[in-house]
């Protein structure tokens, strides 16, 4: 496995596959690798010729008083898992490589970046637009693979790749949960052993929209209702927000007459998590069954 430090290596590695005919399959992480970052190294592997993760902490994308300075890097971890998947190139850049000190262009978005996460992290999404663009002009991917983790993530950047015409695919892997049901992030390392169990109570209240949902209700306030009033009965969780939307708009929706999407922010304790459930198809999203 090839370690690239510079943005100009990782451009030059990227066109020489490119003159060669390679597809390059590409998965963005932050890294602190867990089962559910490999799933997507795996789906990347079935699209392309060539697979580069990346492992950037980007500092544009939290704010001021966000986990940026202890969120967990175990680079050599990290390393030995990507190898361990046969990953061609690990590019590991640091922030003074990927952004001039005088930088004053920016990528973002008037539409989808308004609620959900946006509303309650000014500024965040306009970091990540901004480094994925950066990371797709210097990977050079033919196909980019996502998390349905981060859903509103991964449609804005389903947005900007279509806006902006990068010639390339995305493809959205399903969450991938742990044996009780919490989806795999990065940040669930935080939580203590209370608080671990505490955090159930996101992907039981997600059961029970499905529940209500399979047994013929559409109408959005009462589902809406019946998830923050589970919610409220963990003493640790204090809800960010429980979101009904349209899942191409991502507006708020009164009736399930078309997709929709679930989404969940939670903190529990001092640590937030995210997560969701496609209605009416939740493939993506398999939650445990009852």
């Amino acid at each position: 496995m090839n370690i690239i430090h510079t943005p100009s290596e990782m451009q030059a590695w990227a066109q020489a596959c490119r003159r060669q005919g390679q597809r390059i399959g590409f998965v963005p992480t932050m890294g602190c690798l867990h089962a559910g970052h490999l799933s997507l190294v795996r789906l990347a592997r079935r699209h392309a010729d060539r697979i580069v993760v990346s492992i950037f902490v980007n500092p544009t994308q939290f704010g001021p008083h966000e986990d940026f300075s202890r969120y967990p890097r175990p680079f050599e971890n990290d390393r030995a898992l990507c190898e361990a998947e046969g990953v061609d190139v690990l590019f590991h850049p640091s922030p003074e490589t990927m952004y001039a000190q005088d930088r004053s262009t920016w990528v973002d978005d008037s539409a989808l970046s308004t609620g959900l996460c946006g509303a309650s992290r000014p500024g965040h999404f306009k970091g990540v637009l901004t480094v994925v663009a950066k990371l797709f002009n210097l990977v050079l991917p033919d196909v980019s693979i996502f998390g349905q983790k981060d859903a509103q993530q991964a449609r804005l950047i389903q947005r900007m790749v279509r806006d902006l015409n990068f010639p390339l695919e995305i493809i959205l892997a399903p969450i991938l949960r742990e044996p009780d049901g919490l989806a795999m992030s990065s940040r669930n390392i935080y939580l203590s052993a209370t608080e671990r169990k505490d955090a159930l109570c996101l992907v039981q209240a997600l059961c029970l929209a499905r529940d209500r949902y399979r047994n013929g209700e559409r109408t959005a306030a009462p589902i809406i209702a019946g998830l923050r009033r589970h919610l409220s009965e963990t003493s640790s969780a204090a809800v960010d927000y429980v979101a009904l939307v349209d899942d191409v708009t991502l507006q708020p929706v009164e009736r399930l007459d078309a997709p929709a999407l679930i989404a969940l922010a939670v903190r529990i304790g001092k640590t937030r998590l995210i997560d969701n459930l496609m209605l009416p198809d939740p493939t993506l999203c398999s939650l445990p069954m009852n």
